[in-house]
């Protein structure tokens, strides 16, 4: 298995099936959901071999390909997955099947719309599993456009604002970041993200970007926190990190559920991705420099958008503050584990469950906030398009699988001991309490508001007297039964026995904290 070139095919599969969908026409609507659902689920099934044949026990990359590209210029076609890479290809793989039959209602231009949402998997593969950041940056763009007219084309009313602030906000992150990165390039002659951060840990990164760039006479120091600052502002933006959220409410309101299903399941993974993958290795002294102002950050992340969730009426948008909420919890674990600290073990096992529990907590915010959505697609089907918070009551009487099924993703979003979303934010807060206490207790405010604006949906949605207009409100059909079905049985599979995601992961935490120490 390890000859075969298994990630290369995992990523050109959905993009030449993407390009054969562009040639359908309008007209075959099922052949177009077929190919693409069929192409998503082969995906899913090369995902599950990456999973079956990855071990757990070996210390760095695997499934690697390396061929030279551009050797002039030092790029590479370099991929390779560890524990990191691995787990957001299995997410992905997961969550783009969900997103198709969350769309398969879509009755307008299909076989685009197919077509679209499997360049954005083929750029999901790419982003999580390319090492050269040539070649990466080619993927990280190419999820960014197909969504951009995911959104344009099938969102809402308001589709071509939220449209335009997604893509306006997304791209000066990308420039930011681009720009930073063809700096470090120059000064290293590589885009290499495993030699960059060999250079990163020996010192001889700063000392090449003080020696090699000259501006405005500035010191190495004073260039390293400039470059750091942009590849910042790159995958802030992604996560997103406050105050560069405000695309993310409209966008995720506006688009299509499909589309918001990928945009939260996956997409909002690629900035997480960034700051373990690329910006941890790189610039962790730099990280150290502004630790302070950036966990105020991640604790204005999780506590202002729980209380912006609370006001909001719009279910999608109460959701869409929900998952800047989460990631907050992420970004908080990311920074609390960056503190400098000495080699006694104890710091390193503080260390490795923050950092787990980082991990944890983006797949389990991927798989529960795709369910959620999805849920939200079935609501909007029976109700005509209406989705806020008082246009509904009493659901339970009339679709008890409805809402029990959807009770336990969100459930799980809460946090609730036994599902998927409790151990991920356990071992967040276990290990963030040592390093970072103050942050950690503040951000514990936001737990309590959560549940305030999740239990709140649940009782003006599904409890309370029946709104006569819904008397005939159907339950979820066998088929909405099924799509929901692998999620939810996953959220109890990983709430009692996390162990089948921390077995793949660990080994790669462990040699993330040896880095940083």
């Amino acid at each position: 298995m390890k000859e075969f070139p298994i990630i290369t095919a995992l990523t050109i599969l959905p993009l030449i099936a993407g390009i054969v969908l562009c040639g359908f026409d309008s007209q075959q609507k099922r052949l177009a959901r077929g190919l693409a659902l069929s192409v998503s689920l082969v995906c899913l099934v090369l995902a599950g071999l990456l999973w079956k044949n990855f071990d757990a026990a070996f210390v760095g990359l695997q499934f690697v390909e390396r061929r030279s590209w551009v050797p002039t210029l030092g790029v590479e076609y370099f991929v390779g997955v560890d524990g990191l890479g691995l787990l957001m290809v299995m997410l992905s793989a997961i969550v783009v099947p969900m997103a198709m039959l969350a769309s398969w209602e879509i009755e307008d231009r299909v076989p685009i719309y197919f077509s679209l949402v499997l360049f954005l998997q083929a750029g999901l593969f790419g982003t999580f599993t390319a090492l050269n950041f040539f070649h990466w940056f080619i993927f990280w763009e190419l999820s960014l456009v197909p969504a951009f007219f995911l959104i344009k084309l099938w969102g809402g009313a308001g589709r071509h604002f939220a449209a335009t602030q997604f893509f306006v906000y997304t791209m000066v992150g990308s420039v930011a970041m681009l720009l930073a990165f063809l700096a470090i390039a120059l000064a290293t002659g590589t885009f290499d993200f495993i030699r960059l951060a060999g250079l990163a840990r020996t010192g001889e990164l700063a000392s090449a970007v003080a020696a090699k760039l000259h501006w405005l006479g500035l010191s190495g120091s004073q260039l390293s926190l400039i470059l750091f600052s942009g590849l910042l502002l790159g995958f802030a933006v992604k996560v997103p990190l406050m105050p560069f959220h405000t695309w993310l409410p409209s966008t995720y309101a506006e688009a299509p559920t499909g589309t918001t299903i990928l945009l939260t399941g996956a997409m909002s993974k690629m900035g997480l991705y960034g700051f373990l993958r690329i910006l941890m290795p790189l610039f962790p002294e730099q990280m150290r420099m502004v630790l302070t102002p950036l966990l105020w950050l991640a604790v204005i992340t999780i506590i202002f958008s729980a209380c912006a969730a609370c006001v909001q009426k719009d279910l999608k948008r109460v959701l869409a503050y929900s998952s800047i909420n989460h990631l907050g919890y992420c970004l908080l674990g990311v920074f609390a584990a960056v503190k400098l600290t000495d080699a006694q073990p104890s710091w390193t096992t503080e260390k490795a469950a923050v950092l787990n529990g980082v991990l944890l907590q983006m797949f389990n915010h991927g798989l529960t906030a795709s369910a959620i959505f999805c849920f939200i697609a079935f609501l909007e089907r029976r109700s005509h398009g209406l989705r806020g918070l008082n246009d509904f009551s009493g659901l339970r009487k009339v679709a008890p699988v409805f809402c029990g099924l959807m009770g336990i993703s969100l459930f799980a979003s809460l946090g609730l001991p036994g599902l998927n979303g409790f151990v991920g934010e356990f071992l967040i807060f276990k290990g963030a309490f040592a390093l970072a206490g103050w942050a950690t207790a503040l951000s514990a405010i936001g737990l309590l508001v959560t549940a305030i604006f999740l239990l709140t949906l649940l009782q003006r949605v599904f409890n309370g007297p029946l709104n006569e207009r819904w008397s005939k409100f159907k339950d979820l059909s066998v088929a909405e039964r099924l799509i929901v079905l692998p999620a939810t049985v996953l959220m109890f599979a990983i709430g009692i026995y996390p162990q089948m995601i921390i077995r793949v992961i660990n080994t790669t935490v462990l040699k993330m904290v040896s880095q940083l120490n």
